[in-house]
């Protein structure tokens, strides 16, 4: 966006960059169905863009993608973007597709280490065009956050975040909630960053806090061999064998009853510390919204202990996913990914002293 004489002075650059998603979208009048349109024109009819104090320039992917096709690569993608611009805008923020959002926030707070400028994530529950559309509220919003900075002139919020409905929240702690209201995303364990009403009031306190004296490194190696699982009632013995035979896998995301309990079957107990002898990281992620494992709390959770599995504490299960990855895409000894996984890197998890 080109500055005239009576527009605001543009205090800060920011690169936004569409990846896709509903945000982006238009009705095809033939068929009644969304499809993705050009972005560039969608933002040319956003006149409120001219009132945010920011110059903002837009990369579009060559095409949209549906966040359900969102992968490791394209994460690398965005990083790359992200890279390349980083000494040339003071924030980004990434249009994308809800379904996928908080995975890929997650696997950014961890492929961007040591960020030091805002990274904010949103899109829309409705086509920007619509009349009823959050999608406006939510942009400009973000592109204002993106922009903020304190007095000493370095960046309000600088970690990886998501913006959606009033809410501010660290990217590797939200979850979706909801598929259809606007209140799309929800961090269960940890407080919004910042509540956006009639002023954006920003928790400073809860922010991350890096070293501007250091330079911000981007990562690119990730590894996917990861596995998710649920425990149920009945659940076989064949079935989880089955699963832990899968050619290649390195670790497992259990997700576990209450405050990360189990079915006290010998069966599980052998089965699970055959995998950890195999040099399989297994974390426990409680199925509950809310609330950590605590598996020293019931025999339950001791069974899972004595197997080798490991605590998640507070973290969602898009975040054990992304962290995973990241550091089986480093390492290649499953001891070192399990003492990563019990300390946080970015906030991600919450120990207890």
């Amino acid at each position: 966006m080109k500055q005239t004489n009576n527009e605001p002075r543009r205090t800060a650059r920011i690169l936004l960059i569409y990846t896709g998603g509903t945000i982006g979208m238009g009705l095809n009048p033939r068929t009644g169905a969304l499809e993705p349109l050009d972005f560039n024109e969608l933002v040319a009819r956003l006149p409120e863009l001219h009132d945010i104090p920011a110059g903002v320039d837009v990369h579009q992917f060559p095409q949209p993608i549906d966040s359900s096709d969102m992968n490791p690569q394209l994460w690398g993608r965005i990083v790359e973007i992200i890279a390349d611009g980083y000494d040339h805008y003071d924030g980004f923020v990434i249009l994308h597709g809800t379904d996928t959002m908080a995975f890929t926030a997650s696997a950014l707070s961890f492929m961007l280490e040591n960020l030091t400028k805002p990274v904010i994530l949103t899109g829309s529950q409705l086509p920007i065009h619509q009349l009823r559309t959050d999608g406006r509220e939510n942009l400009i919003t973000s592109i204002e956050i993106a922009a903020a900075r304190k007095p000493d002139g370095t960046p309000r919020v600088p970690e990886v975040c998501i913006y959606f409905s009033g809410k501010l929240l660290r990217g590797n702690r939200s979850t979706k909630i909801n598929s259809e209201g606007f209140n799309a995303f929800d961090s269960f364990n940890f407080p919004p960053l910042a509540d956006a009403g009639v002023k954006i009031v920003y928790h400073d306190e809860l922010i991350l806090h890096p070293d501007y004296s250091r330079p911000m490194t981007p990562h690119f190696a990730l590894d996917a061999n990861v596995v998710v699982f649920t425990l149920f009632p009945g659940i076989q013995e064949a079935t989880v064998r089955y699963l832990l035979a899968t050619p290649g896998l390195r670790s497992i995301v259990m997700r576990t009853y209450g405050s990360g309990n189990a079915p006290q079957s010998p069966w599980l107990e052998q089965v699970l510390n055959e995998a950890n002898s195999h040099g399989i990281v297994i974390i426990n992620i409680t199925q509950c919204a809310a609330g950590p494992v605590e598996m020293a709390r019931y025999s339950g959770g001791f069974l899972l202990k004595n197997a080798g599995v490991l605590s998640g504490y507070d973290s969602t299960v898009e975040c054990a996913i992304a962290k995973l990855m990241h550091l089986q895409g480093h390492t290649s000894d499953p001891e070192a990914i399990r003492r990563l996984m019990a300390r946080p890197l970015c906030g991600e998890i919450t120990i207890e002293p």
